[in-house]
């Protein structure tokens, strides 16, 4: 359930920084010099690979439950931020326009180190 919740801030905050990227004006950079990681540095949050859509349905009955008290946890504001990440992310929201859906209907979403991110969704009851 932690690693869940974990995963769900994770890509939500990620998320949300792509989104702020693509907002700030464009800006000349020049490639920063790579140094190496400094012992207990926390690694660098992974980019977007691929886009899973999953309805919670589809879910078990279990991690139902665990995604439904994620999402109470979160809150109204919580949600409203991982859907504006969302639309502002191309990628995540075309592949969600690609099976009909909108940010609205998603619920959750986790990320995995290796750049696949889940978007658990629910349709309107």
């Amino acid at each position: 359930m932690r690693k869940t919740t974990l995963l769900a801030a994770a890509a939500a905050a990620m998320l949300a920084s792509a989104a702020s990227a693509q907002q700030q004006p464009a800006q000349q950079q020049q490639p920063a010099p790579t140094a190496p990681a400094a012992p207990g540095a926390q690694p660098a949050v992974p980019t977007i690979q691929s886009v899973n859509i999953v309805d919670i349905t589809e879910l078990p009955k279990d991690t139902q439950t665990q995604v439904n008290q994620v999402i109470a946890e979160r809150g109204e504001a919580g949600l409203q931020k991982l859907r504006s990440s969302i639309d502002a992310t191309p990628k995540v929201k075309s592949a969600l326009e690609a099976k009909g859906l909108t940010s609205a209907q998603v619920v959750a979403a986790s990320m995995n180190t290796g750049g696949a991110l889940t978007l658990i969704t629910k349709k309107a009851s």
